[in-house]
């Protein structure tokens, strides 16, 4: 029940701001979680209010925020499209509504300079709450709800009534757009987007990006960009791609890389320890994906995990976690704050969870691994103007969450004809270890682009320090087409999963890429399960249990889903991306499955409750 003696407030996309995902509450737990029931629902009403061209690219990936009493109690949320609501935690009824009417567009053209003809992707993971301490209680705006907008704009509401905040940025936002197309390299409109919840530390608030991918060699310029939380004021920008030799990440940039690299953008979540001042960035990959002639060297800062002095932007350490990447190996997880013991003494700890399945733990303040990690050799033999790594760093604990190798055996269907199909479909392709480059005859990758660990993160329960999280088992293939050899070769408005080569510009390969799917049927060429839900004892470095994430039931591409083929459901996982949260009641929660269902786990033996 949300009330006043019993509520505990979730302040924070992740509940706190070190993104841990976890509740101290225990009166839900596994004697009694078979008795919850759907106490209320809220509708957005965005498919009725926008036309199918901007709702096929929306996405509900929202992580709602509960304020302190002070602050209104209100649950607060935004709705795809940038609209925040502030409902009543018990009813679920609307409180109030800000809506910042963004622009939402796809790219913009000659034809089309607002994008207005093209989808435009649609997607606000949440909003970020904050409370002006010099402020006199009751004032006006002295609990803030800060939104990032679709088309680039920083808006400041005051938390109880939603009324803009008069004296942040020009009457309550800031507009960052001419910054951004400006920048260098520079966007167009449409490249460059906000999603994530702006990060708050003490009284700077930060802002990592979306950019456009599988486009350009030089996409737009990946900075985060921090602001005085009273005044809208810039205070900072961190640039992940060192443009001068200046900067101590600058080795083995060219200057013509340094120059025109652009992303290795923030487009996950940030975490923040505000008592020393720290926020943490989980970086993208440097473009272009999938090739990486245009930009050799380790590509330092891109594909890391980097804490910064919240108040100036300054660099404190930083962990690289992929080392020129070319298999859109980002980290997207949030990196999370726990606090750990070694040698008897304290180790505050920083986790950054990976695509690849690997966890890797720092001290907060130094950056030295909790657990050794080692560079080892990884594969070599990139197309033509390639420049790989011949090694990459991994962790010696925990071990990987998902599968590092794939061989000819990993072939699979649900007949010995669907298998051989897959065979003839990607027998050619190049397949192995991981981190196995993209290649002219077609790679595949293993893990997938997908993850491991994607955006939704880990869960750690302080008390114990079991870590949770959900993990993607499916593969993933890209080939590369030399440029005067490829046909059909289309410039999609959004992310291209399709299988239609698409060119990247500035270099000279079209890319095909997609999931490792049988051409026969559509389904996964891997066998089950395809998501699973893991633990982690972290003080051991060892992984508890796996259990498989979701069933295969009105989720099967027809004819599989006819009763009379197949016994259903078939406990496989599911495609999965949002993550869990734990509880002191011993449980993990998690929605986050393509088969549109909400489960409980018991956090000690992976045991699915309810």
């Amino acid at each position: 029940l949300a009330s006043p003696v019993n509520a505990q407030q979730w302040q924070h996309y992740g509940g706190d701001a070190g993104g841990r995902k976890f509740s101290p509450l225990r009166q839900i737990n596994a004697g009694n979680v078979g008795q919850l029931e759907v106490a209320w629902q809220y509708r957005t009403g965005e498919l009725e209010r926008h036309p199918p061209l901007h709702t096929a690219m929306a996405k509900v990936q929202v992580n709602p925020i509960l304020l302190p009493a002070a602050a209104g109690g209100h649950l607060m949320l935004c709705t795809p499209f940038g609209r925040v609501v502030a409902l009543d935690p018990a009813r679920g009824t609307e409180r109030w509504v800000f809506d910042p009417e963004a622009r939402i567009g796809g790219y913009a053209t000659p034809e089309d300079p607002e994008g207005l003809a093209s989808p435009g992707f649609a997607n606000c993971r949440g909003v970020a709450w904050w409370e002006d301490r010099q402020a006199p209680a009751g004032a006006l705006c002295k609990h803030r709800i800060f939104l990032a907008t679709h088309d680039l704009r920083l808006v400041a509401l005051d938390a109880p009534t939603g009324r803009l905040c008069p004296d942040f940025g020009a009457g309550g936002s800031v507009n960052v757009e001419p910054e951004v197309l400006n920048a260098q390299p520079p966007a167009v409109k449409g490249e460059v987007r906000f999603s994530g919840p702006p990060a708050v530390v003490n009284d700077v608030i930060a802002l990592g990006t979306t950019i456009r991918d599988f486009h350009r060699a030089n996409a737009p310029n990946g900075a985060v960009r921090a602001f005085d939380a009273r005044t809208g004021a810039r205070r900072w920008t961190f640039d992940p791609v060192p443009r001068t030799a200046a900067d101590p990440a600058y080795a083995g940039w060219t200057p013509e890389a340094a120059r025109n690299t652009g992303a290795g953008n923030v487009w996950g979540l940030m975490s923040t320890d505000e008592a020393r001042d720290l926020l943490f960035l989980p970086t993208s990959g440097p473009s272009p994906d999938f090739f990486g002639g245009t930009r050799p060297g380790d590509n330092r800062y891109s594909d890391s995990i980097v804490a910064l002095r919240g108040s100036t932007g300054e660099v404190v350490w930083y962990f690289q976690t992929v080392h020129h990447d070319v298999w859109d190996y980002d980290n997207s997880a949030q990196p999370t704050l726990v606090e750990l013991t070694r040698d008897g003494q304290p180790f505050p700890a920083v986790i950054q969870g990976t695509k690849t399945g690997m966890l890797y733990i720092f001290h907060r303040e130094t950056g030295e691994p909790f657990f050794p990690i080692e560079e080892r050799p990884v594969p070599q033999g990139g197309v033509p103007g390639e420049v790989l790594s011949p090694t990459q760093p991994f962790p010696v604990k925990p071990p990987a969450l998902v599968p590092q190798q794939f061989t000819e055996a990993d072939f699979w269907g649900m007949t010995p004809w669907e298998r051989n199909a897959c065979r003839k479909a990607y027998g050619s392709y190049r397949y192995g270890g991981i981190f196995t480059p993209p290649s002219l005859e077609g790679s595949i990758l293993w893990p997938s682009s997908a993850g491991g660990v994607n955006w939704g993160g880990v869960a750690v329960d302080p008390e114990s320090r079991i870590l949770v999280t959900n993990v993607i088992r499916l593969g993933h293939y890209a080939k590369l087409i030399p440029a005067d050899e490829a046909s059909g070769v289309q410039s999609t408005p959004q992310e291209n999963m399709l299988g239609a080569p698409v060119r990247l510009l500035g270099t000279p390969y079209a890319l095909k890429q997609g999931a490792l799917l049988s051409p026969a049927n559509q389904m996964p060429c891997t066998a089950p399960p395809y998501a699973q839900l893991v633990a982690v004892d972290l003080q051991a470095g060892t992984i508890l249990w796996k259990s498989t994430l979701g069933v295969w039931d009105h989720s099967l591409p027809p004819p599989m889903a006819s009763p009379f083929s197949l016994p259903l459901p078939l406990a496989w996982g599911t495609p999965t991306f949002g993550g869990p949260m734990v509880t002191a009641g011993g449980l993990a929660f998690i929605g986050a499955t393509g088969d549109d269902r909400f489960r409980a786990f018991e956090v000690r033996t992976g045991r699915e409750l309810w």
